[in-house]
Order: structure tokens, then C-alpha cells, then sequence
């Protein structure tokens, strides 16, 4: 099986700016990317970089997230600038030091360019698999009390949308005007805190919910290993206020809510057709 140690990289990377964002702003306030710890200058890297991408991105959609175009060495700056604040999440700084430097150098560009070995792409999941696996337990825990429950970390669609952990609500108005005919793709990225597999499902409709996929909520049926799916609107989903929830359930017996564990709305306008 294919080990897909990119993607892996690029979950942790995302889990650790969502959490910095979130932490750093609730003790700094708006400001708080002044006050992160690193200069000035890195400020202005981070300026530029997003500069450079709403320009390649004229017509698209860009991160407008500052922190999203921080490099891996600036999170390791901040961590460190602000351990006290990451401690109770995280655990012991010199552990994680070790762990971000072997991340590092896996997400180094000279590294991309060779093939890693199997026993280094073990080790690079592994270490990324315990730091999301520490934010998501630690997430867990300030939600339930208990580190038992998976934990959705990022929702995103083909639009740009993206709901992370550190938001506010367990959902988002999009704003988005979609038509039949027009698809939409989702991609969940979820983890569990007890290291287990993790399951994905979705319903899309409107209050009192058409049911897609057409089966029974919660059974057997509902729930997939692929944490993606793909959705075309059609006319049933005309309405103002075009819904999609992704689920994510353990396979363990019981759950933090009777069938599923987390769960992430997003709202979408499909408009009456004109003529």
C-alpha cells in the first residue's frame, strides 16, 4: 500500500497553525501575529508569499490566514517563544523539538527529491500521527472531559471554504450560490485520540434533511473509510439555506453522540432557477 507521507505532513503542519492561531489569539487578541515571537522581517515573508499567491490565484480562491504562509521553522520559533502557553497540549518542549526537526527535514524540498525509505515514511507518520493525535486529545478532553472521542480537525470544499477545529461554531454560512449541475467536493480530516481508524459519512438537505446518501442514518450502510466524497446539486436542493453535514464516528462501541463522535455543518444558497 502506498504510504502517503506528504499528505500526513501537510495535515500536521495545518493542525499546528489552526492551534497556534487559536491559542496566540485568545491571549493576544487581534494582534497577536506582532506578538507570535518571530521578526519583523519573517512578518513580511509571510506578506509577501501570500502577495504572491493571490496574484498567481487571480481568479481562485486564496488562504487569507496569515499564519498559512508561515514556514515549518517559524511554527517551531513560536512554539518555543510561547511553550507555556502549548505545554498542557503538547507535553515535553525537548521531545517535540526532536519531532519537528525530523518533520522538518522530511518536508525539506532536497528531501522531496529522492525517495524515502519505508522504515522514513513509518517514522515521519508516526511522528505526525502522535502531535495531531496529542491536539485532538487534548481538544477532546476542555469538550467532554474525556480523550476517548475522535475529533474532526479541518472540513474544506472545492470553493475555498475551510472550517478548522479553533473555529468558534461547529459550522459555516459559505455565502456560496451553487446551481444544478454544479458539484461539490468535500474532504474531512479527522483523528482519534486513542490511535484507532476513524470512519466518514455526510447528509445534505434542508431542515428536516433530504437524505443523501439514501440510507439509514447511523447504520453500517451510512459510514466509509475514504474521507471524501463528492456531491452534485440538482433541483431538490433549491432553497436558501442548502446544507452538508460530515460525520465522523470510532469503530469502538460507544460514541459521544448515541452514532457518530464529531460532526460539521456547511451552508450553501442554491437560487431559484431564473425563466
Amino acid at each position: 500500500m502506498e504510504i502517503d507521507v506528504t499528505q500526513g505532513l501537510k495535515d500536521t503542519e495545518n493542525a499546528l497553525r489552526d492551534f497556534i492561531a487559536s491559542v496566540l489569539s485568545k491571549k493576544f487578541g487581534a494582534e497577536w501575529i506582532e506578538k507570535c515571537g518571530v521578526t519583523p522581517e519573517r512578518i513580511e515573508k509571510w506578506q509577501e508569499s501570500k502577495a504572491t499567491e493571490e496574484k498567481r490565484q487571480k481568479f481562485g480562491t486564496v488562504e487569507e490566514r496569515l499564519i498559512y504562509y508561515a514556514e515549518f521553522y517559524d511554527l517551531k520559533t513560536i512554539l518555543k517563544k510561547h511553550w507555556s502557553l502549548f505545554v498542557e497540549a503538547l507535553g515535553d518542549w525537548k521531545t517535540i523539538e526532536v519531532w519537528l526537526d525530523e518533520l522538518g527535514r522530511f518536508r525539506d524540498p532536497d528531501a522531496h527529491r529522492r525517495e524515502l525509505l519505508t522504515h522514513q515514511k513509518h517514522l515521519a507518520l508516526g511522528i505526525a500521527g502522535e502531535i495531531r493525535t496529542r491536539l485532538v486529545r487534548y481538544r477532546s478532553k476542555q469538550e467532554t472531559s474525556e480523550d476517548y472521542y475522535p475529533r474532526i480537525e479541518s472540513v474544506r470544499d472545492n470553493y475555498g471554504n475551510i472550517w478548522t477545529s479553533e473555529s468558534n461554531s461547529k459550522g459555516i454560512n459559505n455565502n456560496v450560490i451553487l446551481r444544478p449541475g454544479d458539484e461539490i467536493e468535500i474532504v474531512i480530516t479527522g483523528s482519534d485520540p486513542l490511535g484507532e481508524d476513524i470512519e466518514y459519512g455526510y447528509l445534505c438537505g434542508h431542515s428536516g434533511f433530504v437524505v443523501v446518501p439514501r440510507v439509514t442514518f447511523g447504520k453500517d450502510s451510512f459510514w466509509r473509510k475514504e474521507n471524501s466524497f463528492s456531491i452534485k446539486i440538482s433541483e431538490e436542493y433549491i432553497g436558501e439555506n442548502f446544507c452538508i453535514i460530515s460525520y465522523i464516528r470510532s469503530l469502538r462501541k460507544y460514541h459521544a453522540n448515541q452514532y457518530y463522535d464529531d460532526s460539521i455543518v456547511f451552508f450553501y444558497i442554491v437560487p431559484v432557477l431564473s425563466g
